[in-house]
């Protein structure tokens, strides 16, 4: 079975949409608006939308186990809740780093949160891989990054991905029974146009990276061999998510950020949210349970 291609199932007009989450009680997408400074919300079965207004730039958001979410405000982590629009503050992230804001973020199937940060200005090595701990300890993992992207990982948990977005390569990282990483290595280097952006890991334990500038998704088997490239109508794709019944429908997210009038004429679904049918499921989407109270 081949990929579709993908369809623009909501031509939202993001500046930065990023960081799709699969919420299959309510079989609905979130993703974020970065520099929009929005959370968005699809409802699959009715197409109903709803956006809320955040507080500062959203870099991601995930799910806690009380149907709250944790989302990545530039000067920390805070939990959001949908039901009243309403964020309030659990974690300090880098209070000495105000040029810095949060970016991608996932949950481990273990329940723990992995998060990067970054500098805004897109300059500077100043961004850091960080996990959240069982004692509640934002610990970093790994630096030197100027854009940090994609956490990721293996079915077995035992391998972490993560991008170095500028540097235009995926790591592979060894996973230790106390969630502290080792290994590192280049699992995969970007060739041609684009730079890694957001990723997800198949059931089948091949990694998908979205290529901001690169106009496609690209799909790596696990020994890092790019095997499929799925090609979008618009430059900057950002991350993807497996949803559905049977965690087939990817849902990904683009963005128009860096587009001049000219590009975003010619590509009037830039910003939008896009799905398409993919040959294996993803893995299923984990709650933090891990270091937050509930």
């Amino acid at each position: 079975m081949k990929v579709r291609l993908p369809e623009c199932v909501w031509p939202v007009n993001a500046e930065l949409g990023e960081g799709p989450l699969w919420q299959a009680a309510e079989n609905a997408v979130y993703f974020v608006d970065i520099k929009g400074r929005h959370i968005h919300r699809l409802m699959v079965d009715t197409g109903a939308t709803q956006t809320w207004r955040a507080p500062n730039q959203p870099g991601f958001i995930v799910p806690l186990a009380d149907q709250t979410f944790v989302c990545g405000l530039p000067d920390g982590l805070y939990r959001f809740d949908a039901g009243s629009g309403e964020f309030s503050k659990l974690k300090d992230v880098e209070p000495h780093l105000p040029d810095n804001r949060l970016n991608d973020g996932f949950v481990d199937a273990s329940g723990h949160l992995w998060f990067g940060s970054m500098d805004d200005g897109e300059e500077q090595p100043s961004g850091t891989l960080y996990r959240v701990s069982d004692a509640g300890e934002v610990a970093a993992q790994d630096d030197d990054y100027v854009i940090t992207n994609g956490p990721a990982m293996s079915p077995d948990g035992r391998t972490l991905y993560h991008n170095d977005t500028m540097r235009r390569v995926v790591y592979a990282f060894d996973v230790n029974e106390d969630g502290t990483l080792s290994g590192k290595r280049i699992f995969a280097a970007i060739s041609g146009d684009g730079h890694p952006d957001g990723m997800a890991v198949d059931a089948d334990g091949f990694v998908w990276v979205a290529l901001f500038g690169g106009w496609r998704i690209e799909r790596f088997s696990p020994d890092g061999k790019l095997v499929e490239q799925v090609p979008f109508p618009c430059a900057n794709v950002t991350k993807l998510a497996f949803g559905g019944d049977d965690l087939q429908t990817v849902y990904a997210s683009t963005a128009w950020k860096g587009l001049s009038p000219g590009e975003r004429e010619r590509q009037p679904l830039a910003g939008g949210l896009f799905s398409f049918r993919a040959p294996v499921p993803g893995q299923p989407q984990a709650r933090c349970t891990r270091g937050f109270s509930q």
